[in-house]
């Protein structure tokens, strides 16, 4: 199926899965591979592929190798204090020689650098960022990076960056040591010639947004890995027309478009089910969407030209979808 936002046509396979290394005590790196020796599927900086793991347990990671190298994709897995069975599975069960099944790649944290290029990342953040940091140099943009943690054994890949990129272009910042970035210095004068790349916990992804409110629009880009909080928002009833097939399907006010897809048979690919990875991104040709995602950008929910099925409601009393 092909996916909306990437440049490619989104793939399942199953890889083979070489354990490289473990970053820090809570990180761990794995390459994947095909295993006829194939050529993988091509991708850009900032995207992502989901993993399948035992169970149907499905979860995104951002691919941070070299996207030039088509034989590996190469992920990092932060090890998650209250894991729901997915980076535990990953940290103690997978092993060098095992297989998982992928899907992807997908990117809605496509790199389009400006005249200079702000990057910001926090804990295990840095993994989207690294290949768009590689293409920014290439490019011979000028650029920098903030990196926060909360220790030095806890910032994964910061002797690789050091070494690959040098000090004057990379500041690592270890909480119990220097505190919290300082977003107030970093972003407290707008700069119409900079963009900002910014991952990392909701903490720092606020924080950032709220300093970039100043900022021309577009100039701030964020990838997150949870699900940005909806405040305030009331479910209503309403109904989605399938433009393929004429259906007209009631969505109750306790119930996603996604729900009501999936029991009627209706074919929407479908990963997180929260509004993060995309997947079930469906163009929109009639009514206006609620968008409760946290894909989308501000100039695209505006256009209402695409939503997330899984958690986006409508304002209209019916919504006309491409299905």
């Amino acid at each position: 199926m092909s996916g909306l936002r990437g440049e490619t046509a989104e793939v399942e396979m199953t890889l083979d899965v070489t354990r490289r290394e473990v970053l820090t005590p809570e990180v761990v790196l794995l390459e994947l591979s095909h295993p006829m020796g194939e050529a993988l599927p091509e991708w850009a900086p900032g995207a992502h592929v989901d993993l399948v793991l035992p169970d149907a347990v499905t979860r995104q990671y951002s691919l941070c190798g070299d996207p030039a190298n088509r034989s590996t994709y190469r992920v990092a897995v932060f090890l998650e204090p209250q894991s729901r069975g997915g980076s535990s599975y990953i940290h103690h069960s997978l092993r060098t020689g095992d297989q998982l099944g992928i899907r992807g790649p997908r990117n809605h944290f496509k790199f389009v650098p400006g005249k200079k290029v702000l990057f910001i990342a926090g804990g295990i953040g840095i993994t989207p960022l690294i290949p768009m940091m590689a293409a920014a140099t290439d490019a011979g943009i000028e650029w920098e990076l903030h990196y926060g943690g909360r220790s030095r054994n806890t910032m994964a890949f910061r002797d690789e960056l050091a070494a690959r990129f040098g000090d004057h272009r990379t500041t690592f910042i270890p909480q119990d040591e220097a505190g919290l970035i300082d977003l107030a210095a970093l972003l407290g004068s707008p700069d119409p010639d900079t963009v900002v790349y910014c991952c990392g916990p909701e903490p720092l992804l606020d924080a950032v947004e709220a300093k970039c409110a100043t900022w021309p629009k577009g100039a701030l880009h964020i990838e997150r890995f949870t699900a940005k909080a909806v405040v305030g928002a009331q479910n209503e009833a309403f109904e989605v027309e399938l433009a393929v097939t004429g259906d007209v399907l009631s969505i109750p006010a306790d119930r996603s478009i996604l729900d009501v897809l999936d029991d009627h048979d209706v074919p929407v690919a479908s990963s997180c089910r929260d509004g993060t990875c995309g997947s079930c991104e469906t163009v929109v040709l009639n009514g206006q969407p609620d968008h409760r995602d946290s894909v989308l950008s501000e100039e695209e929910q505006a256009s209402n030209e695409t939503m997330l099925v899984c958690v986006s409601r409508s304002r209209s009393a019916r919504l006309v979808l491409e299905l």
